[in-house]
């Protein structure tokens, strides 16, 4: 999750040194997403704690959002109410992304039997915004709003290969970079020599680095003019999908979605 307090110098950048930046409205949507740190109910003291804000600000601002509807609570527990997921929702009714990539989704997850799901870069995490399950699976898995690091998906890399070199070397170099398997490469040259990588090779093959035995393969949704805005893939499990059949069988899918959709994204 992104780290909620904020240094100087980023509130700093957050206002571009000018006086467009309100921050009452950081703060309450910093408290809003104190909620997924906890988990469940916070107490005032808690979210004051996660935001790193005085509690004065944080009672101020929890009933503000209850008086709006999005909070729900007491004196001492406060709770996120459904109506949040309006802001989840605008995101995605106005995203072309979504309304273009569904449909064209739903169809290699059909072909290929797997799951193809859709994602965006956010800081040094990915966000998953689009998903498709072939009908004879269970909906498990990666769900809309799942947060990966960049660093060690497919996606993740597709994305980050639309920067620059010295870009990248500098992401790459302030990243924190914490293994979430063992197959999890951190080495910092080898991560910058695999992103650089899919600029020739078209895509991105992760073998167990993201999630224990589980494998993707990912290539990068392009708008008209050839700039990179999305990733999707397709992953499997990798005692039933091979490192090979992933890329005879999902990479043609995949290349065949990026370029039906590129005159379509703009």
């Amino acid at each position: 999750m992104p780290k909620l307090k904020r240094t100087d110098e980023e509130k700093k950048q957050a206002r571009g040194d000018g006086p467009e930046f309100v921050e009452a409205l950081d703060r309450g949507l910093r408290v809003i997403q104190a909620f997924s740190r906890e988990g469940r109910p916070m107490t005032l003291s808690k979210a004051a704690e996660l935001t790193g804000l005085a509690r004065a600000t944080v009672r101020r601002i929890l009933l503000t959002l209850k008086a709006s509807g999005f909070v729900h609570g007491d004196d001492r527990l406060f709770s996120l109410t459904p109506r949040v997921l309006l802001l989840a929702s605008s995101y995605l009714a106005s995203n072309q992304l979504n309304s273009v990539m569904q449909p064209l989704m739903d169809m290699a997850a059909s072909e290929a039997h797997e799951v193809c799901s859709l994602a965006v870069l956010d800081g040094d995490q990915v966000v998953f915004i689009a998903r498709a399950t072939p009908a004879r699976m269970f909906s498990t898995g990666l769900e809309i709003g799942y947060r990966l690091p960049a660093f060690c998906t497919s996606v993740g890399r597709v994305l980050l290969s639309r920067m620059p070199d010295d870009q990248l070397r500098h992401t790459i170099e302030r990243m924190t970079l914490t293994a979430p398997t063992p197959q999890t490469s951190t080495d910092r040259e080898a991560l910058i020599a695999a992103i650089s990588a899919v600029r020739s090779d078209g895509y991105s093959l992760v073998d167990g680095e993201a999630e224990p035995g589980f494998r993707s393969i990912s290539v990068p949704i392009r708008r008209y003019d050839g700039g990179i805005v999305a990733a999707a893939n397709i992953g499997g499990h990798v005692d039933r999908i091979s490192v090979d059949e992933m890329k005879e069988r999902f990479l043609p899918l995949l290349n065949k979605l990026s370029a039906t959709v590129q005159p379509l994204l703009v």
